[in-house]
């Protein structure tokens, strides 16, 4: 069987876990925390980054480094999307407000974002799904104009970029995930990137309890005390150790994916040219890290027997988010803006491929050939 995923993983990482219990330090922000987020610094060009315990934490993070947003406020974020997006904004009491996405990146529809601004909109929430950029001009020129806090739900985006920007340093917050179907895992995990210096203190307390204790620990004060609300967002230093070995050789693993990502398209690409499946666009200006491979059947009965085909030949395949505004909690908390054109419809065509470091090329062929057979 070819497994759908298969968490990334590099020999070094035993010896960087063994040396933080060598060390008797395992908890947050250790010295592998510290290398992790000047990494990513360094990649991402951003002011500063905070590893967290999971993506969705960060996003929580997110929400609570802007204070205008509270009860009956508005934030505006596609439906397909994972269930954190809109979380760490229902926990602040806000709206989450869906707009339709693009039927050719499954990103927010630029052009729609506007029309959903009243005067209780605080923020928008762009997706940039499977490491592809939304349309980031567009919805900065939109903030600005309203004056809107932007957070980049860049779970998928590490090693993305947008006209040469890394994805998550353009908005005001950008959120990763290090979950163990991402690109780069710590099994869970994520990070906050700042991009804006003047938020970096505030950060720094609300992710350790409320407290001043980074500035403790840097020695810049005597003794550290409560400032403010927070929580504990610290991952233990043994999942960064887990992490930083693989970003310590992040191109290989990115050339890899997209080397099976380049493979899968140009043997796909006569079923799409013969009017059979979708494949994923890739907009000008707009690098992706290959996140995932996914093709589009044409209709969901049609995917729903793809999917079984696939894995009765030894294929393990699945299709992705059910849209959040038809979910109970969807149906409760948020409100979708305008007409349902494509999100769902999108959703119920899409089906993802195996894609892991480690997939072979021969795999691929495979799949490809077993797709091809369906078709025929």
């Amino acid at each position: 069987m070819i497994k759908f995923n298969v968490p990334p993983y590099a020999e070094k990482a035993y010896d960087y876990i063994r040396e933080c219990v060598e060390n008797q330090k395992i908890c947050g922000d250790g010295a592998y925390t510290r290398k992790c987020n000047e990494w990513i610094e360094k990649k991402t060009g951003t002011a500063k980054c905070l590893l967290t315990t999971s993506c969705t934490h960060a996003t929580e993070l997110a929400a609570l480094l802007l204070p205008e947003i509270g009860p009956g406020d508005e934030v505006i974020m596609p439906s397909f999307t994972f269930v954190s997006t809109a979380d760490a904004f229902v926990l602040r009491g806000a709206v989450p407000v869906f707009v339709d996405i693009r039927p050719d990146t499954m990103n927010i529809d630029e052009k729609l974002i506007e029309a959903a601004v009243t005067e209780r909109t605080k923020a928008i929430v762009p997706v940039h799904y499977a490491g592809v950029s939304c349309e980031m001009d567009k919805i900065m020129e939109i903030a600005d104009k309203y004056h809107l806090a932007v957070i980049e739900d860049a779970a998928q985006g590490i090693m993305s970029s947008y006209k040469g920007r890394a994805l998550g340093t353009i908005g005001n917050f950008g959120c990763f995930s290090f979950h163990e179907t991402k690109n780069y895992s710590m099994g869970e995990g994520g990070a906050l990137l700042i991009r804006d210096e003047k938020d970096v203190e505030e950060a720094e307390i609300i992710r350790e309890k409320g407290t001043n204790r980074s500035k403790y620990y840097r020695g810049q004060i005597d003794k550290y005390t409560w400032i403010n609300y927070g929580s504990s967002y610290l991952p233990s230093d043994m999942n960064a150790a887990y992490l930083y070995a693989q970003l310590e050789m992040a191109e290989e693993i990115n050339d890899a994916r997209l080397r099976c990502w380049n493979r899968y398209y140009e043997n796909l690409k006569p079923l799409a040219e013969a009017g059979k499946i979708d494949l994923p666009t890739v907009p000008e200006g707009c690098v992706h890290n290959a996140h995932m491979f996914y093709i589009k059947a044409a209709d969901l009965k049609e995917r729903t027997e793809l999917i079984a085909y696939l894995k009765d030949k030894d294929v393990m395949s699945v299709f992705h988010y059910i849209p959040l505004h038809t979910a109970p909690a969807g149906l409760k908390f948020g409100r979708f803006h305008g007409e349902d054109r494509y999100t769902t419809r999108e959703s119920e065509r899409l089906a993802r491929l195996p894609m892991y470091f480690g997939l072979t090329e021969e795999q691929v062929d495979y799949i490809c050939d077993v797709l091809k057979r369906f078709y025929e």
